[in-house]
């Protein structure tokens, strides 16, 4: 299931499985800056979900207040206090295993394991992630905190800053309510797709996502100063106080 607000406020919200708790605390899976610290909590697993207050604000499914727990649907309006969302059902994909090629089996009939290969990669290009690189081959915790996928020991990054999620296209950066923001290209999101080439930044901190066999292009060398042109000069004037030597001679022999 998923999380459309009519009114445009906010991005769509994707629920998993286990607990979203939403509202305006930066630990909160979805940050909503006008509602109460933690507001509710949405419990799902597979197709059934249920929500249920967690503090002093209102809560409603389809305009009836909640007041201990109520299932939800796809198809249901929630309202947390003045927000409204839409509970939207989401297809998922079934996985199809590969075909099995001939090289993936040795002689013997078994068959050879092969490692994958992830599909993007984050490169640090500056601060406290400078040099480090960190496969995105699932859905990843960007943030100061040691419980991180991605540990950024930085006093500017927040304890979860942000979340990553790889997809077809690229990968989906979502930011959990950060003091600083993230930014995806030097414009700040609160989610956004993140393609092969493009920079994420969080507050200074920069990274550059890498797709594999990606050319990464280097900065350009500052232009060096030929010699050739200097020495040129250097022979001019050497060449006009010669002249000038010269022509001081003559004058000097016939005053003479």
């Amino acid at each position: 299931m998923k999380l459309l607000f009519p009114n445009g406020e906010h991005s769509q919200a994707l629920l998993n499985d286990g607990t979203t708790r939403v509202g305006s605390a930066p630990t909160c899976q979805l940050v909503i800056a006008s509602l109460a610290p933690v507001h509710a909590e949405i419990h799902l697993a597979g197709s059934t979900g249920s929500v249920r207050r967690a503090g002093d604000g209102a809560v409603t499914v389809n305009g009836a207040p909640v007041e201990g727990e109520s299932p939800i649907r796809p198809g249901d309006l929630l309202g947390f206090g003045p927000v409204q969302a839409r509970v939207v059902a989401v297809e998922r994909a079934a996985a199809v295993a590969p075909p099995k090629r001939a090289a993936d089996v040795d002689d013997s009939g078994a068959t050879r394991l092969r490692m994958a290969v992830p599909k993007f990669v984050l490169r640090g290009v500056s601060g406290a992630a400078f040099g480090k690189t960190f496969p995105v081959g699932k859905e990843m915790l960007v943030g100061r905190q040691q419980d991180c996928d991605i540990p950024v020991p930085a006093e500017e990054v927040s304890r979860h800053h942000a979340r990553i999620k790889p997809t077809a296209d690229g990968v989906m950066v979502e930011d959990l309510g950060s003091a600083n923001g993230t930014y995806i290209n030097g414009k700040r999101i609160q989610q956004g797709l993140l393609k092969a080439g493009d920079e994420l930044r969080l507050d200074t901190i920069r990274f550059l996502l890498i797709a594999p066999g990606m050319e990464i292009p280097k900065a350009a060398a500052a232009p060096v100063a030929q010699p050739a042109a200097r020495s040129s000069a250097v022979g001019v004037v050497v060449g006009v106080v010669v002249a000038l030597v010269v022509i001081a001679g003559a004058a000097w022999y016939l005053m003479r």
